[in-house]
């Protein structure tokens, strides 16, 4: 929609809409005018993987570069030859040789995400004696048990974070784990300071794009949308990774927005907004006219104050569905129903759920799913959650008549 009407369109990192594992869905460029394509950094496709080819420019052969890259916590490839680096030179070769035209850029990186690999010189700023404690309650562990090995995890075993506190937690012959199967033994500082110095790179990448529209002349006039398709456990409730789970950790993403010519800086809003209304809000700020089956909202009125913040949505939603392939899994799938106090979560093949309080419970401990008193309570929510799905269950084509 964005191309059609005369913008000038790349893309760079990731794009899987069915399946890249295994080279089973094929890359073709997606109607982009510039493709720049790679799933992830580690050398399992053998052609059509940019972020090599840009390696094999420099000189540098991939395989070799990450032959000794295993387990979940890594020693990082140096930061001139990273993904991350890669997705900042070519997105900033898009932007000065597209800065006579209208243009539309989609940047999706791998990091921060499992294994926990930054360069050495950004491991270094980060000591794990200064990261914050994981999120944490005995009581984790009891919720816990309901629902792993009913429910999609990458974490197979629930653990108490408090206790992983050293080297000694590495017990011999321990699984070290991989980017889709957390490690069974972990020093939980040192993968959060990793986590933490994976964000700082991508920090400074970011900086150097931001210099690179200033320089160009380009940064007043340039939309900018900064978010993240979902979170990491990082040893919050006992668990790592991601999976079928609604923890705060995973599904409230970081999402900042910035358009200097039209946003004024600086405004924090705690509106609920979704990962859907970013479509419409593209296309509004560009006045290209919006399709009927878009389920979002545009966040235009909000983002230029001509809004109530606190009533773009009455709730949110969240799905899971039968996301995790590996041995064991039991293909999930569950949905969350937020409404700015109360959450709830269905898991709809395991036949249980979770509720949480948010004004009495922010951080999640207290699952109220099971609790005689919350009867009520919970019956409402499930109607408003059901009736929410609907709303979204996809409808077909636009209906202009009776029949």
């Amino acid at each position: 929609m964005i191309k059609d009407a005369g913008y000038y369109t790349g893309l760079i990192g990731k794009l899987h809409l069915s399946r890249a594992k295994g080279i089973v869905e094929k890359r073709p460029d997606d109607g982009y005018d510039e493709f720049y394509w790679s799933q992830h950094p580690d050398p399992d496709w053998d052609k059509g993987h940019d972020y090599h080819d840009w390696l094999v420019e420099k000189g540098i052969n991939p395989i070799k570069l990450y032959a000794d890259q295993k387990g979940a916590i890594r020693s990082g490839v140096p930061s001139e030859y990273h993904q991350t680096t890669w997705a900042g030179e070519r997105a900033q070769s898009f932007i000065e040789s597209n800065k006579e035209r209208e243009w539309h850029l989609a940047i999706n990186l791998y990091d921060p995400h499992p294994p926990f690999d930054p360069p050495k010189e950004y491991m270094d700023r980060f000591d794990p004696a200064d990261m914050p404690k994981a999120l944490f309650q005995k009581s984790d562990l009891a919720n816990h048990e309901k629902l792993l090995g009913r429910v999609d995890q990458q974490a197979q075993v629930a653990f108490d974070p408090l206790h992983c506190q050293d080297d000694s937690d590495f017990l011999e012959g321990a699984d070290e784990g991989a980017h889709d199967r957390p490690p069974t033994r972990v020093h939980v500082p040192k993968i959060r300071a990793a986590y933490f110095a994976m964000i700082a790179q991508i920090d400074d990448m970011i900086g150097r794009l931001l210099e690179t529209l200033s320089q160009t002349g380009q940064l007043e006039d340039t939309l900018i949308i900064f978010m993240s398709d979902h979170g990491e456990m990082l040893a919050d409730h006992g668990l790592l990774y991601k999976g079928c789970r609604f923890y705060e950790g995973l599904v409230h993403v970081p999402f900042l927005v910035s358009y200097p010519a039209k946003i004024n800086p600086g405004r924090i809003s705690d509106a609920l907004v979704e990962l859907v209304d970013i479509p419409q809000t593209i296309l509004d700020f560009a006045g290209i006219e919006q399709s009927s089956y878009m389920q979002g909202k545009s966040l235009h009125p909000l983002l230029i104050g001509d809004a109530d913040l606190q009533n773009h949505k009455p709730y949110v939603l969240s799905e899971y569905y039968d996301a995790i392939a590996y041995p064991g899994s039991v293909g999930s799938r569950g949905s969350m129903y937020f409404d700015g106090r109360y959450k709830l979560c269905v898991y709809h093949d395991a036949n249980t759920g979770e509720l949480f309080d948010h004004h009495h419970d922010p951080d999640e401990y207290n699952d109220l799913w099971d609790n005689e008193e919350s009867r009520s309570l919970k019956c409402e929510l499930l109607q408003k959650h059901f009736n929410a799905m609907m709303k979204n269950s996809g409808a077909g084509p636009e209906r202009t008549d009776d029949y």
